[in-house]
């Protein structure tokens, strides 16, 4: 068996970035390129620059009127004006019109009374070059027009196009290279359909796109396997490219497979292995060449660490441009997160606006879940000296959005459903388009953020046997000093979701006692447990002899999908998720699925423009499509005893 890797030493990411200037000479490395002026937005200037002619280039009118010669005028008063000759007295002239001879100011034209075809009159004498725009005004010929290091704007064009420069020196954008690696990895443009432990290489796209968005030039290969004298030839072969910057994805970590430590250490010299950040720990930097080489790791999460907290800062003084910054502000996280000491870690956060405070729901932080950065709209970082943070404590956080998109954020805390995807669909495509962002804790996760006052609404969907009724209850007990209101979103069916075929014959709760029957559990606290437990008590069955009941997911969909995959035979969800995924379905029960907020929140226009969508036809007819729900109740307000209300045949 192959020796595995060891990390070397974990280095903060400032420290890697050091590393690598103090290594790489920029000035041999990036050349200067003379390119069309009309092209340059974004390039970076290589030295200054200089106005070829002045702008404007003669005396023009700055406004509509009349050309006076300013001592003409200077008896005019509004109890004694003064009537001007057209010829000797006065010439019309439009806005950039080139000013005549001896005329030296503008008299704006709606203050000029026209007496006849050949005469004016005036109230107000006229100031020499008043309303005039003077030779060289703007720009003066062989004046430093812009410096150095200037990046380019759009108003820069201009400026230079008006100044007569037609080309202008730049330094070449950073050029960089993507190697994808490994045999489970199926090439994207192929459009393959991964079978089991495979994936569709994606980092690639990520990483050029951010690449663009530096500045920089990235370009990729196609995916290369897990063998060392193989990616050993595709890093030689990148290195003899004209790119700056050579880019591994995957195999920087500490497996027997890892071959970019090896590789590295025989093509250059190893500048650090490992930073000291969870996720993007397994970050590479070598040097060889002359170049930059970067092993990044193969998660993406971990990947986009190691491209904007390490590969970003070199791009950025490679090119000679200044490293955005994020807006930074205070936010309020809504649960504690932990965190591992002795390593920074970049949590990915939800973020809204709610009673005027911006709060924060940690997302889930697997290295390799990538829908946590298509949700986030902001980060934080925990430093290495904690062992997490608590609930309710203020972090500073980077805004991935701008600040105005946080107040159109939607926060919602509850029980999961999937006509919340749904919801969140349609909220975008509103006039003012509004994010809904969900934390999935479960019915009484959702109680506890109303409680708290961390969240705009919360679905859920708690039955109370005793009264026949839902969520009321529970509110009574729960939340007795806090007014809500409770608007029914949907009444849907749960029920046991089982394999196409329902190969184990389950054909209730008695089932879930049998030894051959594996069961996949809600996490505690979601409403479909507290069903599940219900159900249980009813059937006389004790939750020891239900196999797997300790097992927990946090979405309908998630329990859809292990069973899909074979991980258990059955879960408790809704025929929704059953139907998305061509599984089959046994009914258990009807339940209403309910959104309540505090009446103080009631005004707030998002929330009104939430409860107006519900409210529509169209709407409710996309949750029918979904399958396994009733809409007769949807966006009534629920009043205690309501129950399910009558259905509808």
């Amino acid at each position: 068996m192959k020796q595995r890797n060891v990390y070397l030493d974990l280095i903060s990411p400032a420290e890697a970035v050091e590393r690598a200037r103090s290594v790489l000479d920029r000035r041999e490395l990036i050349g200067i390129e003379t390119i069309p002026t009309q092209d340059a937005a974004g390039r970076t200037l290589a030295g200054p620059v200089h106005s070829r002619c002045s702008s404007p280039t003669f005396h023009s009118a700055a406004m509509d009127g009349v050309a006076v010669r300013a001592s003409d005028t200077f008896s005019a008063r509004e109890d004694a004006p003064l009537e001007l000759r057209l010829g000797e007295g006065y010439l019309p002239l439009n806005t950039g019109n080139p000013m005549p001879e001896g005329r030296d100011a503008v008299i704006m034209i709606e203050n000029v009374v026209q007496v006849d075809s050949s005469t004016i009159r005036i109230e107000a004498p006229a100031f020499p070059w008043s309303n005039v725009r003077r030779i060289g005004e703007d720009i003066v010929a062989t004046e430093l027009l812009l410096p150095q290091g200037r990046t380019l704007t759009p108003y820069d064009l201009g400026a230079l196009l008006s100044a007569g420069i037609w080309e202008v020196e730049v330094f070449e954008r950073v050029r960089l290279a993507f190697l994808p690696t490994g045999d489970e990895v199926l090439d994207f443009l192929d459009r393959p359909d991964p079978k089991p432990g495979q994936v569709i290489e994606s980092n690639s796209q990520v990483f050029a796109a951010l690449a663009r968005s530096w500045g920089a030039a990235p370009r990729r290969a196609a995916p290369v396997p897990d063998n060392e004298e193989a990616l050993t030839k595709a890093v030689r072969d990148a290195l003899r490219s004209d790119a700056h910057i050579v880019v591994v994805g995957a195999g920087s970590s500490a497996g027997s497979k890892d071959f970019t430590k090896t590789i590295f250490d025989k093509l250059g010299t190893l500048l650090c292995h490992g930073i000291n950040v969870m996720p993007g720990k397994p970050t590479l930097l070598a040097e060889a060449q002359g170049k930059l080489l970067v092993g990044a790791p193969g998660y993406p999460v971990s990947a986009v660490v190691c491209f904007e907290d390490v590969l970003a800062p070199i791009v950025a003084w490679l090119g000679r441009r200044a490293l955005p910054e994020r807006r930074r502000l205070p936010v309020k996280l809504i649960r504690r997160t932990p965190s591992r000491l002795g390593q920074e870690e970049v949590v990915r956060l939800a973020v809204g606006l709610v009673n005027d405070r911006y709060l924060a729901a940690p997302l889930a932080r697997g290295a390799g879940m990538i829908t946590t950065l298509t949700k986030a709209q902001a980060v934080t970082r925990i430093a290495p000296s904690r062992d997490g943070v608590e609930a309710g404590e203020s972090v500073m956080a980077e805004l991935l959005v701008s600040e105005n998109e946080l107040s159109r954020v939607l926060v919602h805390v509850g029980s999961h459903d999937n006509t919340l995807d749904l919801l969140a669909n349609e909220l975008m495509g509103l006039p003012v388009p509004l994010h809904l962002t969900s934390s999935h804790v479960g019915s009484m996760g959702g109680l506890t953020a109303l409680k708290n006052r961390t969240a705009l609404f919360a679905g859920v969907h708690l039955f109370d046997p005793e009264s026949d009724d839902f969520n009321f209850p529970f509110l009574k007990r729960y939340l007795p000093d806090v007014r809500v209101k409770v608007v029914n979103f949907a009444i849907r069916h749960q029920g046991l979701i089982v394999a196409r075929g329902n190969p184990k014959g389950i054909r209730g709760v008695s089932d879930l006692a049998r030894s051959d029957v594996r069961f996949l559990n809600r996490q505690r606290g979601a409403g479909t447990r507290i069903l599940l437990d219900h159900h249980l008590r009813q059937a006389g069955i004790s939750t020891d002899d239900v196999l797997g009941y300790d097992r927990e997911e946090f979405t309908h969909m998630a329990v859809a999908v292990n069973v899909l995959t074979g991980a258990a035979d059955c879960g408790l969800g809704i025929h929704a998720a059953a139907k998305a995924l061509d599984l089959d379905f046994v009914p258990l029960a009807r339940e209403r699925y309910d959104l309540i907020f505090p009446v103080e929140n009631e005004s707030d226009p998002r929330l009104q423009a939430m409860l107006r969508l519900i409210e529509t036809t169209a709407f409710q007819n996309k949750i029918k499509a979904q399958g396994g729900y009733e809409t007769d109740l949807t966006g009534q307000e629920m009043q205690p005893g309501m129950g399910l209300g009558a259905r509808r045949d």
